[in-house]
């Protein structure tokens, strides 16, 4: 066998791709139908490059995927769709094509097709109509479902039957006995019966109830699409694939409108498919499938999904939804930060903010282009976003947005500065030191005393000394005295010690609160002549002082 590295996976994955949409066709049309006979010329010219490399192929069948030398080259992970699945679930468990396989593999879809209309209690299985063909180019390992795996071999179930037949003069004992053998009472013949007289048994009422409920059920619109989607692909003619684009361009909103998310990620799937395998070919009908992608991603639309989500009573699926929002492009990402803040539930924020991360981070560009056009109520999880994903890109327009004329807005800017922690950042979020809300300033202090930010020293030194416009509290006072402490250093012990003695710069005695504000701050000047001050301060007249002074002491092991 020729190495299957020469391959590409892609090959591997067209050919399975073909091999489905064979099948599809197979149970949809007659065989004398255009749309028959253009799937299995498809299914034939996708054999011709992986049969040029390999002498033989083997795929592994998992429940939801067929697996090629340790790739995926098929999933489907709806099991009634799944091609992988309806192998699967008959025992099937490996199967090969040979170089040679081309009239064959026809025959096996067909017998595929077969198997799944066969009843439930029907006596033939997939297993049995395939061993009737008796294929030279096309094996297969079946697994018994419920006990241990097993390998099918045709001999010993032929054994196991009994051979090929009886004698006839075998058979024709048998049948005289049955025919001499009384008759049970009740028991009618066939011959004697009246044809019009049949009524159903209980169990055959049921199995017919059953089967007609089924058929009620039964979702007709994946069969549909699949048959668009064979036009789109089988036909080449300009005008009816444009026709086939306008029936999604249609169907597509009101798909999203009510929440037919398992149809638009099949949909998806189907598109993006045939976008990667008519790039060459039909860069035309190419353009028409990406325009369509591209309204997934338009406000409108993601208005739609968005509100859909959050009306319904039961969310689809993880993976349907992840595969939806997956395909969202840069313009999607206004809209989902736009409608964000009115999600209620909580699942669906979780799903919907991850997918805004996603997006923004391949598009950092955009993100930062809505830091200036965002309403006030989307601005803080934009905001947000922009630090988490460390776009420094953005530090200009956070800068602007820490003088916005809502607090949460700048409250969000300064944490988002913060986490960016550049020189630039920090220098942009400076001017929050003197902000008019409480929780801005002390986010914007407590930010440069963990990045011990120099830029911010005559900020603090002014709220220290009173020069500050603003107003402070006692907790939040203490606050900035130790930030003010930590950042200057030595240099800032001049100030806090005029500030306890009232001597130097600062002539009059200062207040109790702000001399404990001080006392407290020299903790973070661990200096020997810093330990002297404070003993002094642990007998000073003022009690908090002391009390603060103490304290202090007792960190340091006195």
């Amino acid at each position: 066998m020729i190495d299957a590295e020469l391959l590409a996976a892609s090959q591997v994955e067209e050919l399975v791709r073909a091999v489905v949409r064979a099948l599809r066709a197979f149970q949809m049309y007659l065989p004398n139908n255009p749309m028959y006979h253009r799937a299995e010329e498809t299914l034939q010219a996708a054999l011709v490059p992986v049969f040029e490399v390999l002498e033989e192929l083997s795929l592994m069948v998992d429940e939801t995927q067929l697996v090629w030398d340790g790739q995926v080259v098929y999933e489907q992970a709806n099991k009634p769709d799944s091609f992988a699945w309806g192998l699967y679930k008959d025992g099937m468990r490996v199967l090969t094509l040979r170089r040679g396989v081309k009239r064959e593999i026809v025959t096996f879809l067909q017998t595929v097709s077969r198997a799944r209309l066969l009843a439930a209690d029907a006596g033939d299985d997939l297993l049995t109509l395939l061993w009737e063909q008796d294929f030279q180019h096309l094996s297969y390992h079946f697994a018994e479902v419920i006990t241990e795996p097993w390998v099918y071999d045709p001999q010993a179930t032929a054994m196991a039957a009994g051979g090929p037949g009886e004698p006839a003069e075998v058979q024709d004992e048998i049948r005289r006995e049955v025919e001499s053998a009384p008759r049970p009472a009740g028991t009618v013949q066939l011959d004697e019966a009246d044809a019009t007289l049949y009524f159903l048994d209980e169990t055959e009422v049921a199995q017919l109830t059953r089967q007609v409920e089924e058929e009620y059920q039964r979702d007709v619109r994946g069969a549909a699409l699949a048959a668009l989607f064979d036009v789109f692909e089988i036909h080449g003619e300009d005008g009816v694939r444009a026709e086939a684009v306008a029936v999604l361009d249609n169907l597509f909103p009101h798909l999203l409108g009510r929440g037919e998310f398992r149809t638009v990620a099949l949909i998806l799937r189907e598109v993006r498919g045939l976008r990667n395998k008519l790039r060459d070919d039909d860069p035309g009908a190419c353009e028409g499938l990406r325009v369509f992608e591209a309204q997934l991603s338009e406000p409108t639309t993601i208005g739609q999904l968005l509100e859909a989500l959050d009306a319904a009573p039961v969310l689809p699926p993880t993976e349907e939804l992840t595969e939806v929002l997956r395909e969202l492009e840069a313009p999607a990402l206004g809209a989902i930060l736009s409608h964000f803040p009115r999600l209620t539930s909580d699942t669906v924020r979780d799903l919907v903010r991850t997918s805004a991360a996603k997006l923004a981070a391949a598009h950092g560009g955009e993100l930062v282009r809505l830091l200036k056009t965002l309403a006030e109520d989307a601005l803080p999880g934009a905001v947000a976003l922009a630090g988490e994903l460390g776009l420094q890109s953005a530090v200009p327009g956070l800068g602007d947005l820490v003088r916005h004329s809502t607090p949460e807005v700048r409250l969000a800017a300064v944490e988002a500065l913060g986490v960016l922690a550049t020189p630039g950042a920090l220098a942009a979020m400076e001017p929050a030191i003197d902000d008019q809300d409480r929780n801005v300033r002390q986010a914007a202090v407590a930010i440069v005393m963990n990045r011990s930010y120099m830029g911010a020293i005559r900020r603090l030194e002014g709220a220290v000394t009173g020069k500050s416009a603003v107003a402070l509290e006692r907790s939040e006072r203490r606050q900035v005295f130790e930030a003010y402490a930590q950042i200057g250093g030595p240099k800032a012990l001049e100030t806090l010690r005029g500030l306890l003695g009232g001597q130097g710069l600062f002539r009059r005695k200062s207040s109790s609160e702000i001399r404990t504000c001080a006392a407290y701050a020299l903790g973070r000047i661990q200096l020997p002549e810093v330990r002297e001050l404070l003993d002094e301060l642990a007998r000073d007249k003022d009690l908090p002082v002391r009390h603060a002074a103490a304290s202090i002491l007792r960190e340091w092991g006195r």
